[in-house]
């Protein structure tokens, strides 16, 4: 098994370790149940176990788990942004927001991300490493035992690029989904990706069920190039094709991200044009209006130009909102609290 850690072991897993050692096979629901149903953090608290086998785990197969280091509440809503330090001391983003049909956790994938994107945070001091699925899900029981609520939605959009950690992200999705755990259902959990087209068809080949969320965030590929690198990679005619892909095997609609930035993609000319790339697509724009990042020389767009490129895109019969601002007072844009916390401790 190429995962370190307890957590990212699947029952199957358990079973095999623990046959191994000369214990009863029925001990791997045991203690799967216990990580993943009942969310403890320690073996000691696994009382149905032997003290021994207890022991053992700990010093052969450690817990490791995302803990809570600072949780910044906004003021204006019921948005948590909290700064999560993994085993090694690396330290990552999730963020918890409330909506009319429950709580949504947007979690981080990887420690840092090298993706490039000028308009993020999360992406200045490039990647550190891959999270473990083990790490991808227990932030999700470390902010509901911290919170005292229950995490019905989660989406895969925090610091990372969720496909450049392919492999982890079909096990956290097998281990979030698993009946004897979390048993979250496929149908509420979103992946993010900035278009990675060879893992997006290979993700499509799967037909998890998942929502796929594609940020797109310009027209064309000029426009594109200019704040987005991985479109030096794949062309958007590469990336289009790899999303009907995906509606085609799935029949699952894509979310298309656009963040809104001021005088670059926000112009009429742009939405008419985006409308006609995306027409006849089972698809769905987010309009979404930047969020400041201060390293950045990049603006968010006036509420009335985002509202004019919305009206175009509806004249087109293309499905958009707008989301809905939601954090502004806590480090929003991804990445930064992560990041603003380095720097006073590298200062």
């Amino acid at each position: 098994m190429k995962t370190p850690d307890a957590f990212s072991m699947m029952p199957d897993e358990w079973k095999a370790y623990l046959l191994s050692q000369g214990e009863k096979a029925f001990r791997a629901q045991q203690i799967f149940g216990w990580l993943h149903k009942e969310h403890v953090f320690s073996y000691g608290e696994m009382t149905n176990l032997p003290k021994v086998l207890r022991d053992r785990l700990d010093a052969e197969l450690p817990l490791h788990s995302a803990t809570i280091a600072l949780a910044q509440r906004s003021r204006s809503d019921d948005t948590v942004k909290y700064l999560m330090t993994l085993w090694d001391g690396e330290q990552i983003e999730t963020v918890l927001m409330r909506y009319h049909y429950g709580y949504s956790l947007c979690i981080s994938s990887q420690v840092g991300c090298r993706m490039g994107c000028r308009f993020c945070a999360s992406t200045l001091a490039g990647r550190k490493r891959d999270l473990t699925a083990g790490e991808m899900v227990s932030q999700i029981y470390a902010v509901e035992a911290a919170e005292g609520v229950t995490v019905s939605h989660v989406v895969v959009m925090g610091c990372g690029e969720p496909f450049d950690n392919y492999d982890e992200l079909i096990r956290f999705l097998k281990l979030i989904t698993d009946p004897a755990g979390k048993n979250l259902s496929i149908r509420n959990l979103t992946v993010s990706t900035c278009g990675l087209t060879d893992e997006m068809r290979r993700f499509a080949d799967l037909d998890l069920g998942v929502t796929l969320a594609v940020s797109l965030h310009a027209p064309n590929d000029e426009v594109r190039r200019q704040i987005m690198p991985v479109a030096n990679r794949f062309t958007m005619e590469e990336l289009l094709a790899a999303c009907r892909y995906y509606t085609d095997r799935t029949h699952r609609r894509i979310t298309f991200e656009y963040a809104l930035i001021r005088d670059v993609n926000d112009a009429a000319a742009q939405a008419k044009e985006l409308a006609g790339k995306l027409r006849g697509m089972l698809a769905h724009v987010n309009l979404i209006p930047l969020n400041p990042v201060t390293e950045r020389d990049l603006s968010g767009s006036d509420p009335e130009r985002v509202r004019a490129f919305a009206n175009i895109l509806e004249k087109e019969h293309i499905p958009v909102t707008v989301r809905r601002e939601m954090g502004q007072d806590i480090d929003a844009a991804c990445g930064q609290l992560r990041r603003r916390h380095s720097s006073v401790k590298e200062g």
